[in-house]
């Protein structure tokens, strides 16, 4: 627990300097990086790709979804992933009958899907809303959107359940987890939702509909929850106990970020759809 804690105190600092305070490039560099590790831990020390040949195309894939997302071409995106079909596909000749289709798939899941999916962050980042063009940064306040509802939901779900858990809520999956912490991340996604949209009110300025604030939290939390079950069954399958150890206390990439594979897309639909805050003019 203790190392778990330092780890946190000492990399978020870090994370909000390059998502908040560095051009949108910088994220999208991080994110690639980190989708780009993601890749090599389920495909690599899952033991489900031991090509390590494989495992290099979709962790170079990775990188390249995410500045994909950056410029949002979809064009050069659509040749990249034929390019990588065509790649995937000679190996699997080349190889006859010994690289099955499966495998294949588990390379397209861990060089697009998975990247594609974290990757919203960057989408959200480069985000433009604003009619005012000195307004062209807006992606710095939504991006944080995603990390609030991550963060507290899973907080808020641990120190619930340790507290007051008592019926489990996926006793095969994940024993620690509990249907009282899951409510209480639940209940501390939505709260920190509005807190976050009472800052950008009073400190920003932003015009913020705090009841889409209630509806970011609810399903935000659900989708952290779905996430962060669907990454430990894959761990339970193949007898794992964290998929790496890149983050002491914490495990590797897809260890930190489960939820987040399902936040993050969540979040950028929803702010598409059911914008949350928004900035008054001469805000910004």
């Amino acid at each position: 627990m203790k190392t778990r804690v330092l780890s946190a105190v000492a990399l978020l600092p870090l994370l909000l300097v390059i998502v908040l305070v560095l051009p949108a490039w910088a994220t999208a560099a991080l994110f690639g990086a980190a989708a780009a590790v993601a890749a090599y831990e389920l495909l690599y020390r899952t033991g489900l790709v031991k090509n390590l040949r494989l495992v290099a195309y979709a962790m170079v894939m990775a990188v390249l979804v995410s500045f994909w997302s950056l410029r949002q071409d979809r064009n050069l995106a659509a040749l990249g992933v034929l390019l990588y079909l065509m790649l995937l596909f000679g190996e699997m000749l080349l190889a006859h009958t010994k690289l099955r289709f499966e495998k294949i798939c588990l390379c397209l899941a861990a060089g697009l899907l998975l990247p594609y999916l974290l990757t919203a962050l960057v989408r959200i980042r480069a985000m433009y809303t604003g009619a005012d063009p000195a307004q062209n940064d807006l992606g710095k306040y939504y991006i944080l959107i995603a990390f609030v509802i991550a963060f507290t939901a899973d907080s808020g779900a641990y120190f619930v359940g340790r507290a007051l858990g008592k019926h489990k809520l996926a006793p095969v999956i994940s024993p620690n987890k509990t249907v009282e912490g899951a409510v209480g991340g639940i209940l501390c996604a939505i709260g920190f939702m509005e807190l976050y949209g009472l800052i950008l009110d009073k400190a920003f300025g932003f015009d913020v509909i705090y009841w889409y604030g209630i509806l970011y939290g609810l399903f935000g939390a659900l989708a952290s929850i779905l996430g962060d079950l669907s990454f430990s069954v894959i761990k339970r399958q193949m007898g794992i106990k964290d998929y790496g150890n890149l983050i002491p206390g914490h495990g590797g990439i897809l260890d930190r970020f489960d939820s987040m594979m399902l936040v993050a897309p969540l979040v950028e639909i929803l702010l598409r759809m059911l914008t949350f805050a928004v900035p008054v003019a001469g805000a910004g």
